[in-house]
């Protein structure tokens, strides 16, 4: 009884969830940064954040080496981490809130598996477009992400001109599998780039640069606003396309700027960092069981949560075989897989 009115004054408070998420990320950081082959103290790396950035190099307190480290290396692989991770926790909560089905993750439309191919395409044929020249891979990635995502709504559309959410997900798994067989097809026939391509699918956010983070920043900032902006009425969307309609939301609009948004956020991750399973699909969903289900607070609470997770994740697939480094993907799905299945199991009993 105690523990239930704990647990209900956290989910009314307005501050605390906040709060305690942010803290959370704060330390993440911090202990991205600071654990390595060289471990660099809190102080110093707070030292550096401070007065680093203007006063570069700094006098005689931090030696060049671990400045450089820490900004060159660490700090934008975290924050590209935490961005990425943003960015898929965000997008999960959202289709699991539009398509009423708390198992979704943002590769149910197909637009990870688009993403997928404009990479693989990459990779297998060696491209370097003019102009654009070493940001081919990303930015071919989220083409084909979008673009999938374009001829999901549009076959969609063709089938039921309602768009109904069982035709958006049955058309997503079509194409999910088409796009599936397409890269499995330039694996059997790469040769040299069979480890690249291989690896790049398992996911990384390793030797990016700041670069990288500049790249999907603005699409991270882009795709989380649209969605947060459409927050209250995916919560009435979350009781069904007729109640929504019935409380004056405008189904179809609001319905496509959300696929939009959570498409363009899934598809910029996978085109930065590769595949990265079950963030989008297990921390909506602790979020939602600890803070409650209200889309206005749950959305960017995933997405801060989310940022936590990958870069906890990626601390441990830097360190635990170190000095090799395993894909950040492998330790998302140790993690995630068990996760998944527990609360599955959960939610069959309690029906």
């Amino acid at each position: 009884m105690r523990l239930s009115s704990i647990q209900k004054y956290l989910i009314n408070s307005k501050v605390i969830p906040y709060a305690l998420s942010i803290l959370f990320l704060v330390i993440t950081i911090f202990l991205g940064i600071s654990v390595g082959s060289i471990s660099i103290s809190f102080s110093t790396i707070l030292h550096i954040m401070t007065n680093g950035w203007i006063s570069s190099p700094i006098a005689d307190e931090i030696s060049p080496m671990v400045y450089n480290i820490v900004v060159s290396i660490r700090m934008p692989r975290v924050l590209l981490a935490m961005l990425v991770g943003f960015s898929l926790a965000i997008a999960g909560a959202s289709f699991q809130g539009l398509l009423k089905n708390p198992l979704a993750d943002p590769y149910t439309l197909g637009v990870s598996s688009g993403a997928s191919v404009g990479a693989v395409i990459v990779l297998f044929l060696g491209l370097t477009l003019p102009v654009i020249g070493s940001f081919t891979l990303p930015i071919m990635s989220i083409m084909f992400a979008l673009l999938t995502l374009f001829l999901v709504l549009t076959f969609s559309r063709i089938v039921d001109r309602k768009i109904s959410v069982e035709t958006i997900i049955l058309t997503g798994i079509i194409f999910s599998s088409f796009l599936g067989a397409v890269i499995s097809l330039m694996i059997a026939l790469s040769g040299e780039e069979l480890r690249q391509i291989v690896v790049w699918l398992m996911g990384s956010v390793s030797m990016r640069g700041w670069t990288y983070v500049y790249m999907i920043l603005p699409f991270t900032f882009i795709g989380a606003l649209i969605l947060i902006l459409n927050s209250k009425e995916l919560n009435a969307l979350s009781f069904g396309e007729e109640t929504a309609y019935q409380l004056g939301v405008d189904v179809a609009k609001r319905k496509l700027f959300i696929l939009i948004g959570a498409s363009l956020l899934t598809g910029s991750a996978v085109a930065i960092s590769g595949t990265i399973g079950f963030v989008g699909l297990v921390i909506p969903h602790i979020t939602r069981m600890l803070w409650g289900p209200n889309h206005f607070r749950l959305l960017p609470l995933a997405m801060l949560n989310g940022g936590s997770f990958l870069i906890l994740a990626d601390l441990v697939s830097r360190t635990i075989i170190a000095p090799q480094e395993l894909p950040i993907g492998v330790i998302t799905s140790i993690i995630g897989a068990p996760v998944f299945a527990f609360i599955f199991f959960n939610r069959n009993r309690k029906r």
